[in-house]
């Protein structure tokens, strides 16, 4: 938006407050901050239901997929909109198999009291997507409990296991209920969605551990090869490449070859050569398939010829640990709330759709199942456009000094159209 146009918005919320017309104010900080503020007045304070509201409805909630910081975040926010809308809310701990055992309890407003803040997942999560064999059961548990709605927050795997179900409605009526989908994967491979719950604390999970890395290294010559986690998805990789300064990274998307990575060992020699004393390399865990973190650390270490010593490491699950951050919070609530919202929608008007919730430069956005074909590699588990990939040119802009070398990571981007690119 037009800058000074932003400066009179800001200015005008003293001239609103101050003449008591809260609501102007309000919108003049802008449209996410009152929604924001409108869902924080919902959540703080419990509402007084003195009975079951007409077309009350008994919403489940699941986790599946691996952890995520922000899970519980996510699920604070389905319980307490879908009470304060007058529905019941129902915790299925375990999954898909916790489901088939029946174990499934209500959570009341006060059950997730500090769920907001918490890591992990309280109702806790697995990665198993149901077989055929195990669908009846899980039919017939839905009909037990009498669930209305189910709402899945979690990661490719939850996408692969409801668009499973409902390409069996026809056998299991069962599942002719609202199925919606929220996007949390520390991967951040998820279709319709630039970003995903969980992510932003990997990344800072990631870029402390390879600060704490560079320290260790900072008396002796040494590189240092670090793996991210990331599958096939190489977002961790390079964003935690750009903040920690690293000088190359390797992407799955951008797979080095045998030449690339003895290109890259004769670029270290030179750089140790003229002084160097530190070579951060980060790769996703994915990336270079047989050429892995230990046989890039060996091509490294024998081209240095002793110049420097070679030191690697896996980050590992320390990237799915930890309180969620801020931004995690921020966004589990806003992607929670957009899918009671599409529950909302679908109990007016007696729909049964299946849909999955993402954020793009418009903001939040419901998408159906039949678009997740459209939108990403089923090889690759990871979207087809990724918006991050147009900053891998970066890395080696701004992290080397020697030009006669030129690096794999250019010459990929002969468009300026990052989505070309993807």
């Amino acid at each position: 938006m037009p800058l000074m146009e932003a400066v009179r918005n800001t200015r005008a919320v003293k001239t609103y407050s101050d003449a008591l017309d809260f609501d102007k104010a309000v919108q003049a900080r802008g449209e996410s901050f009152g929604q924001m503020l409108a869902l924080n007045e919902i959540m703080s304070a419990p509402p007084k239901l003195e009975a079951a509201a007409p077309g009350a409805k008994r919403v489940a909630i699941m986790h599946v997929g691996g952890l995520a910081p922000g899970m519980n975040t996510a699920t604070r926010t389905v319980v307490r909109l879908a009470i304060a809308q007058g529905h019941t809310t129902l915790g299925i701990e375990g999954s898909f198999r916790g489901l088939i055992d029946g174990k499934v309890r209500e959570l009341g407003w006060e059950d997730v009291e500090g769920w907001g803040f918490s890591g992990g997942a309280e109702l806790g999560t697995r990665r198993t997507i149901p077989t055929i064999e195990q669908f009846y059961a899980i039919g017939r548990s839905l009909e037990n409990n009498e669930i209305d709605a189910l709402v899945v927050i979690g990661g490719y795997n939850a996408y692969l296991s409801v668009q499973a179900m409902v390409a069996e409605r026809d056998r299991y009526p069962a599942f002719n209920i609202p199925i919606i989908v929220v996007p949390a994967s520390i991967d951040n491979n998820l279709p319709g969605s630039e970003l995903s719950i969980g992510a932003d604390s990997a990344l800072n999970n990631a870029v402390w551990s390879l600060d704490r890395i560079k320290e260790s290294a900072a008396a002796s010559r040494r590189c240092f090869v670090a793996d991210t986690m990331g599958r096939h998805c190489g977002y961790l990789a390079l964003m935690a490449g750009l903040a920690s300064g690293a000088e190359m990274v390797y992407l799955d998307e951008f797979p080095p070859s045998l030449e690339d990575i003895a290109a890259h060992a004769r670029q270290m020699v030179r750089s140790f050569e003229n002084d160097r004393r530190l070579f951060l390399v980060v790769r996703n865990e994915e990336a270079g398939g047989n050429y892995d973190r230990e046989f890039v650390a060996d091509v490294f270490a024998q081209e240095g010829q002793g110049l420097f010593d070679v030191r690697h490491a896996a980050l590992g699950h320390l990237q799915q640990g930890g309180e969620p951050s801020a931004f995690d919070r921020v966004l589990a609530t806003r992607l929670a709330a957009r899918a009671v919202d599409e529950l909302a929608e679908q109990f007016a008007t007696d729909d049964s759709d299946a849909r999955f919730i993402g954020l793009d430069h418009t903001g939040i956005v419901s998408y159906p199942f039949d678009d997740m074909k459209h939108m990403v590699d089923t090889q690759k588990r990871r979207p087809k456009n990724q918006w991050w990939l147009a900053l891998a040119p970066l890395i080696s802009a701004v992290s080397l000094d020697d030009d006669s070398v030129e690096l794999p990571e250019l010459k990929y981007f002969t468009s300026t159209n990052p989505v070309d690119n993807a």
